[in-house]
């Protein structure tokens, strides 16, 4: 299929991200009002200005809602805190539904504070992380459960977004991660495809989407040595996706061989933050428009060749991914 093709088949799906779903707070500060704080003598970052969009998994949603995905939905825990009110009208103005999410006082909402210099526009100072810290309260996880098995067959893309990189906090528990190896085979005809900063190695049953970085750490910490062939074999998973950044992705199969798809290396990305969710999301609608995982990983890299000339965690629109293609058609002639 062309990537016109592709694309608009967009409007007939729908997808739900499970998982970690962030807010991003940009603030910007100038450095001019940065003196000292008259009681204690500590400088303050002076922030005149502050964008808010929605992260981790959040961002995964962004790019399936800006690619054109009929319908796009969330399902996460939000806390009742004045971060999870903007985390529910960021999503909002994206026409990203945040209705299966579990609203809850035991937690807080989990965000990330970037502190960006005016006068540079660069993210120059420490970051401010609100996390959990402490296991998801089990009405909260009791909750997630009955929403996800209720909301799984409405929706043909299931993405998997387990973003927290401590052992507790995180929404993708381990009861989670048994339902949805529990749900996947029930329904081969969608696509469940998982993204997990710490613990690829823990899903089963789905299809495996970790960075280099992330597929070597757990290979070697199974096996002792990197070996994805392995990795697939042991997650039970029927397929896997290793990105290799400007190496292009690594598609990993039960049947044959593991074979790289490459993509044209951009000179000077403007921000690489947000690269692997963007491939998450068109990899995963290409798969389900193609059924083929070199057309899912070439469409995946194409999207995030876009995202990756942004500032943030920039999206791609259907126009910007066929102006990419036009280019990367024309450079290879």
């Amino acid at each position: 299929m062309t990537t016109a093709e592709i694309l608009a088949q967009f409007p007939k799906l729908s997808a739900l991200v499970v998982g970690d779903i962030c807010l991003d707070r940009w603030c910007t500060y100038a450095p001019e009002a940065s003196e000292p704080s008259r009681e204690t003598g500590i400088p303050r970052i002076g922030v005149v200005h502050t964008e808010v969009t929605p992260g981790a998994g959040g961002t995964v949603a962004n790019n399936l809602a800006a690619l054109g995905a009929g319908r796009v939905a969330v399902l996460g825990a939000i806390g009742q805190d004045g971060f999870g009110m903007e985390l529910s009208r960021a999503l909002g103005a994206r026409g990203i539904s945040a209705e299966l999410c579990v609203r809850t006082p035991a937690m807080q909402t989990f965000t990330y504070t970037k502190a960006i210099n005016a006068r540079t526009g660069v993210e120059d100072q420490p970051r401010l992380d609100f996390i959990n810290t402490t296991p998801l309260p089990p009405e909260v996880e009791r909750q997630i459960l009955d929403n996800l098995r209720m909301a799984v067959e409405s929706f043909d893309v299931i993405l998997i977004a387990d973003q927290a990189e401590t052992s507790q906090g995180g929404v993708i528990t381990p009861a989670v991660r048994d339902l949805l190896a529990e749900l996947a085979p029930q329904y081969p005809e969608r696509i469940f495809f998982a993204d997990s900063r710490a613990r690829i190695h823990l899903f089963r049953n789905v299809i495996l989407k970790p960075n280099r970085q992330e597929a070597e750490s757990a290979c070697r910490e199974l096996f002792g040595r990197v070996d994805f062939p392995a990795l697939l074999r042991h997650a039970q998973a029927p397929l896997m996706f290793v990105t290799l950044g400007s190496e292009g992705a690594l598609i990993v199969g039960q049947a044959s061989r593991p074979a790289r798809v490459l993509q044209n290396p951009l000179p000077n990305p403007v921000d690489i933050c947000g690269a692997g969710d963007s491939f998450s999301a068109g990899a995963s609608l290409a798969l389900r428009v193609t059924g083929s995982p070199e057309e899912a990983a070439r469409f995946g890299n194409l999207v995030a060749s876009i995202t990756i000339m942004k500032k943030g965690t920039g999206t791609a629109s259907p126009e910007e991914v066929l102006a990419a293609h036009a280019r990367e058609t024309n450079a290879g002639d």
